[in-house]
C-alpha cells in the first residue's frame, strides 16, 4: 500500500504508524487491535492473526504446556521501516494513554539492538508531544545486567547515552535498576520501586512492553529451562546463572509480561528466522520462554523483517511505504 493511500485511509484521532490502517489504544480500550491492511504471505488465506482471546488465562500449573499463540504478525521490508512504524506507534500509545483517565504512559524496555533502533527513531516521533507530554512518561527495564551504569553492557547506561540524552523524560519517571547492590538486593530494590511507581495496582501493568528474542528463545532474562520461567510469586526475580554473560541479572517475570496491555516483539535479522518459527508455528511440549508470553487481556503483536520472517508459513502482513 502506497504512502498516498495510508494517509488518506488515516483516521482522526490518535496518529497511526505509517504502514496501518488504524490501531486501538490499549489504554482507551479492551478490545484487540483492528488488523491493518497490508498484502499478505499467502493471498489465499484470508484469516488474520489477532491477539489472545478475551478472557485468556495461562494457568500456573500449565505454563510447560502452553501452545503458543502468535498474535499480530507484522513484517516490514527492512530494520529501518521496522524502528520508523515502532517508534511511530510508541508516539501513538503514549498520546493515547495520556489522554486516557490515567493521564500517563508506563513503557517497558529491553536492550539489544533495540537501543540503537529506538535511539535513533524515537525522538523524532515523540517531539510532537512536548516536554510536557513526556514528562507524564515513565520509564521502566524489563532486564538489566548488574554492571555499572558505564559498562557497555549496561541497558540503562546504553539507553542515557543514546536516547534518553534526546528524549528529555526525568529522571525521577525513570526506575533503574541499582547495580551496587547483590543480585537478590537489587531484585527486592526494583521491586519496591515499580510497585511504588505503580501504586494501586496488585501487579505492575505496563501499557506497552518492547521485548527481543534471542536465537535461543529467550526474553528479557527470562532463559530455556530455567527455574525462573515457573516463577509466580515474584514481580522481579534475581539471576545468576545467566547462560548469555555477564552472569548476574535482575529480570521482570512472566506474571508481569503477562499483565501487560500491549506487548511488541521485536527481531531482525536471518540469525532469528528457525526460533521465530519455532515460536509462532510449533507447538512444544516444552515451549521457549518467548512463547511462554501471552498477555492475559493485553495485545501481542510482532514485529520483524523480511529476513528474520523467511521461514514462516502462518499469515502475517507485510508493510510497506513504497
Amino acid at each position: 500500500m502506497s504512502a498516498q493511500r495510508i494517509n488518506e485511509r488515516r483516521r482522526t484521532g490518535c496518529p497511526t504508524p505509517p504502514g496501518f490502517h488504524s490501531w486501538d489504544c490499549a489504554c482507551a480500550t479492551s478490545s484487540r487491535p483492528k488488523a491493518p491492511r497490508a498484502v499478505y504471505q499467502d493471498q489465499s488465506s484470508r484469516r488474520r492473526t489477532g491477539g489472545c482471546p478475551e478472557g485468556f488465562r495461562l494457568p500456573a500449573a500449565a505454563v510447560a504446556m502452553a501452545a503458543p499463540a502468535p498474535g499480530l504478525i507484522s513484517v516490514f521490508s527492512s530494520s529501518q521501516e521496522l524502528g520508523a512504524s515502532l517508534a511511530q506507534l510508541v508516539a501513538q500509545q503514549a498520546a493515547c494513554c495520556l489522554a486516557g483517565a490515567r493521564a500517563r504512559f508506563t513503557l517497558g524496555l529491553s536492550g539489544g539492538s533495540l537501543v540503537s533502533m529506538l535511539a535513533r527513531e524515537l525522538p523524532t516521533a515523540a517531539a510532537p508531544a512536548g516536554p510536557a507530554s513526556l514528562a507524564r512518561w515513565t520509564l521502566g527495564f524489563c532486564d538489566e545486567r548488574l554492571v555499572p551504569f558505564e559498562h557497555a553492557e549496561s541497558t540503562y547506561g546504553l539507553y542515557r547515552t543514546h536516547l534518553l540524552s534526546r528524549l528529555p523524560i526525568p529522571d525521577s519517571q525513570v526506575i533503574t535498576v541499582n547495580p551496587e547492590l547483590p543480585v537478590e538486593e537489587a531484585a527486592e530494590d526494583y521491586a519496591k520501586k515499580l510497585r511504588q511507581a505503580f501504586q494501586g495496582d496488585s501487579i505492575p501493568v505496563f501499557d506497552l512492553l518492547i521485548l527481543g528474542v534471542g536465537p535461543d528463545g529467550h526474553t528479557c532474562s527470562l532463559f530455556p529451562d530455567h527455574p525462573l520461567l515457573q516463577e509466580r510469586e515474584k514481580i522481579v526475580a534475581p539471576i545468576s546463572d545467566s547462560p548469555k554473560p555477564p552472569p548476574q541479572r535482575v529480570t521482570l517475570t512472566l506474571p508481569v509480561l503477562n499483565a501487560a496491555r500491549t506487548i511488541i516483539f521485536v527481531a531482525t535479522g536471518e540469525g532469528k528466522a528457525a526460533v521465530l518459527k519455532r515460536i509462532l508455528e510449533d507447538k512444544e511440549e516444552n515451549p521457549l520462554p518467548a512463547a511462554l508470553v501471552q498477555p492475559r487481556t493485553g495485545k501481542l503483536c510482532w514485529f520483524l523483517d523480511e529476513a528474520a520472517a523467511r521461514l514462516l508459513t502462518v499469515p502475517f502482513e507485510k508493510h510497506s511505504t513504497l
